[in-house]
């Protein structure tokens, strides 16, 4: 443990140093999770020749201060650089790196601080890259269940407690039920007064946006899995320094810890090592220009160049049923099962295409096409895609959730986006088209008044109507064999 100046008000910070006399570059972890989880990281770094320097964010653990989400890392950050650029151990190299809450520090210490605190490289895995960026889609739907983990985790308290909401919705599954949304925490029974003042934030984008006049380079890494893979995605296609490496595998927001669907022995990347490579080679000015980086094909245990080229193919889809449906608040549509139920009232518009007559690699952005009309004057549209596969299985690929304003009875026409996926389907494969106007828990009810979902006591139902002959689905389709490569060959180029 080295203790920090003035500058940085003792904010709680280890440093491990490698053998030998120095001085040496440094890696800069700065994380809400308690630093001492990082030490086996830290050791790796140390071992590879990198002065590791990890530091409880302003208010966590063991650093003093109030702990304000999103509010004090640019400055605390810019500070710490600095202090480590004043050691004796250090030779004035620095990578600011980091994975969730952690890669927001690290990248808005790159975006936002002056010179003599930037640092030289970033590495952004699984990037939470702002409040509002992680508390909403890019329509505005609230990302309900994601958002109340994690603030019932960690928001408002000096620790964690990883189970907090797990503990909560067995007490009570009807927990998110309950209205209004911003009396989440009377229902918990803990104080967290920044949990309404999040939902106050609609700024998406800020980060993204100074992407544009980054001055290093950068690793982007993230999983098809993770509920932030866009905006990963989007960093680095923003990414104006000198290079831009993209490393997107079959993964949940664990990365290589947390396989999702599809994952094969050929995406079991070791990334602590992948990580210290591409960092020698990014402080060495030996990165070439420009974006590159590997995409995982789920289900074909291989790797993609991120610039492999796929075209846009509209999906043929029938109608199973639903064209005209209900979306009742009191009975949404669940996020967290894919059976649909066969009795009673349709309270989704259900269509399905044929099965695959040969594999099929979709690579890229899914997006849906409707024309559609809701009696109510604000209605959220949720299109969930799933692979019914040969065996009898059910997967869901993915989802999007688009909120719409219009005159209650008007056909308008819009589109859904469904992100990213990167996913071989076997032939006999059919695609199920969901289209509901809820997709609960994991986003909150539309009240369909025009009131804020948050704070709203009162839902209505909403009556949809769908027209089956304008609804389109697009995926992204490989048309030749993919030329596979390996990640390292992409990200260390």
């Amino acid at each position: 443990m080295t203790p920090l100046d003035a500058a940085v008000e003792g904010l709680a910070t280890d440093v491990r140093l490698p053998d030998g006399d120095g001085p040496f570059p440094a890696v800069l972890i700065r994380t809400p999770y308690d630093r001492a989880r990082h030490r086996p990281e830290a050791r790796g770094w140390a071992r590879h020749g990198f002065a590791a320097v990890v530091q409880d964010v302003r208010g966590r653990f063991a650093s003093p201060g109030e702990w304000h989400p999103y509010e004090n890392e640019a400055a605390d950050g810019a500070a710490t650089a600095r202090w480590i650029r004043r050691q004796p151990w250090s030779d004035g190299r620095l990578v600011a790196a980091g994975a969730s809450y952690a890669a927001h520090c690290a990248v808005v210490l790159a975006l936002t601080a002056p010179g003599d605190a930037r640092p030289d490289a970033v590495i952004a895995a699984v990037p939470a890259l702002g409040a509002a960026d992680t508390a909403r889609e890019p329509s505005g739907v609230e990302r309900l269940l994601a958002r109340a983990g994690w603030w019932a985790a960690h928001g408002d308290r000096r620790d964690s407690d990883a189970g907090a909401l797990d503990k909560a919705l067995a007490a009570d599954p009807g927990l998110f039920t309950h209205l209004p949304l911003t009396g989440l925490p009377e229902r918990l029974d803990r104080a967290l007064p920044s949990w309404a003042g999040l939902w106050r934030h609609r700024d998406r984008g800020r980060l993204v946006a100074r992407a544009a006049h980054a001055a290093m380079p950068l690793l982007a890494v993230g999983g098809h899995h993770d509920h932030f893979a866009d905006d990963t995605v989007e960093l680095w296609r923003a990414w104006g320094g000198p290079s831009a490496r993209l490393l997107l595998g079959p993964w949940g927001h664990g990365l290589a810890a947390e396989p999702g669907p599809g994952a094969g022995p050929a995406h079991r990347v070791r990334l602590g090592e992948l990580y210290v490579r591409w960092a020698r080679r990014a402080l060495g000015g030996e990165l070439a220009p420009g974006h590159h980086g590997a995409l995982a094909l789920g289900g074909g245990n291989l790797w993609l160049p991120a610039g492999t080229g796929a075209e846009p193919r509209t999906q043929p889809v029938r109608l199973l049923h639903g064209s005209a449906f209900t979306a009742a608040p009191h009975r949404p549509v669940r996020s967290d099962d894919l059976t649909v139920p066969t009795g009673g009232p349709p309270d989704r518009c259900l269509l399905v295409t044929p099965p695959l007559p040969r594999p099929l690699d979709a690579v890229g952005p899914v997006r849906v096409r409707l024309r559609a009309t809701a009696d109510t004057p604000s209605a959220d549209w949720a299109a969930r895609l799933v692979a019914l596969t040969p065996e009898g299985g059910a997967e869901r690929l993915a989802v999007g959730v688009a909120r719409r304003a219009e005159p209650p009875g008007r056909e308008t026409e819009f589109t859904v986006g469904l992100g990213r996926t990167a996913r071989r389907l076997p032939a006999g494969t059919r695609l199920r088209l969901e289209i509901a106007g809820h997709h609960f828990p994991a986003h909150a009810r539309n009240p369909h008044t025009g009131d804020d979902p948050m704070t709203a006591v009162r839902l209505l139902p909403s009556r949809r109507q769908v027209d089956p002959d304008g609804v389109a689905l697009r995926l992204h389709v490989l048309t030749s064999r993919p030329t596979p490569t390996e990640p390292a060959k992409e990200i260390l180029r």
